[in-house]
């Protein structure tokens, strides 16, 4: 019998975090815990505002969903295919479940999930990102940057050329551009990113709103850089039609409802030649460790969602360097996790 645990949790940033389409400083999270016979699994659910989930609908997804046709987690197939069709939408609460589960069978099966997925274990060159903010705090955060080898930018607002202005004024790194759909004009759009692979850009990350279609059509077949779909490629039927619009694709745990669906959106992504970002919200090392174990399916990876926080309740895998070094703990990777320990937010 497979039993199930919930714990609502905030996780706080260490800075105000600003994109194109708002602001915020902390992030609700559920956390999971999968129990069977004697083995447990971690997972979260992390779900800024933005994206429509919430602690409460989280609660209520997870308080009607019934583990006792399934006798054991190796049934993972079924019983994701059972939860997801339980609801629409809902896919961060999703993910949690996703992500302990699998930390249950690379348990049982005693094996870390680079080995489940037959992965090699691949250092990862994380960027990190640089949200919307004043010249001053961008060229203090790049600074603070140092070690890693991929700045990730935030643009989209009214001051893109004063950020990127600010970011060459300390680092010549590669840029990792995200837009997050905040250039409306195509034309503009065009020649922002030509200035962009000027100033070190590598791609553009959702440069216009996700159902502007015509225009990224347009777009994508004139651009001097490889765009990428964030907003606009969420599940794998996203992925279908991804290369009208797209040069690559960004897979999240979050929207994809965890890794057995990233892990086949990756696989047809390779298949149509499309580019492959691993992405994340922010996170706890939970879901960070979880989403690294995919890490060598991807041309980029932006896993830093655990490193800008102050109260990441648990440890997951080394980050030295700028590179994320995947442990071989079975499961996911998190290293002795204490749930009791775990606050309760209220």
């Amino acid at each position: 019998m497979i039993s199930i645990e919930i714990k609502p949790y905030l996780l706080n940033k260490k800075h105000v975090f600003r994109i194109a389409g708002g602001a915020r400083t902390n992030t609700p999270v559920l956390l999971v815990k999968l129990k069977y016979e004697s083995y447990i699994g971690y997972g979260e659910a992390s779900m800024p505002p933005l994206y429509g989930e919430s602690i409460a609908t989280a609660q209520s997804f997870i308080k009607t969903l019934d583990f006792s046709p399934f006798t054991s987690p190796l049934e993972m197939e079924a019983i994701l295919k059972s939860i997801d069709q339980h609801a629409t939408g809902n896919p961060a609460i999703k993910a949690a479940v996703d992500i302990a589960l699998h930390d249950l069978i690379g348990k049982m099966k005693n094996m870390p999930l680079y080995d489940y997925f037959n992965l090699p274990k691949k250092e990862l060159k994380t960027s990190k990102t640089i949200g919307i903010d004043s010249a001053a705090i961008i060229r203090q955060r790049v600074e603070e940057a140092a070690d890693y080898h991929y700045l990730k930018i935030k643009l989209g607002g009214d001051n893109d050329a004063e950020i990127i202005k600010a970011v060459r004024s300390v680092s010549d790194k590669p840029l990792f551009i995200d837009a997050n759909q905040g250039w409306i004009n195509k034309e503009e759009a065009l020649d922002k990113i030509a200035w962009l692979k000027d100033e070190g850009a590598v791609f553009i990350e959702q440069p216009m709103p996700k159902k502007a279609f015509s225009d990224m059509e347009w777009l994508v077949s004139r651009s001097t850089l490889p765009l990428i779909g964030d907003e606009g490629i969420q599940r794998l039927e996203d992925v279908k039609t991804a290369s009208n619009f797209y040069h690559g694709i960004n897979i999240k745990l979050m929207k994809s409802t965890g890794l057995h669906e990233a892990f086949a959106m990756a696989n047809l992504a390779k298949s149509m030649n499309l580019k492959i970002m691993l992405g994340c919200m922010s996170e706890t090392s939970c879901a960070i460790a979880a989403a690294a174990h995919l890490g060598a399916m991807a041309d980029w990876v932006d896993l830093d969602g655990n490193l800008g926080v102050t109260n990441d309740p648990f440890q997951g895998h080394q980050v030295i360097n700028g590179s994320i070094h995947l442990n071989d703990t079975n499961g996911i990777g998190l290293i002795n996790p204490d749930w009791n320990k775990i606050e309760t937010y209220e």
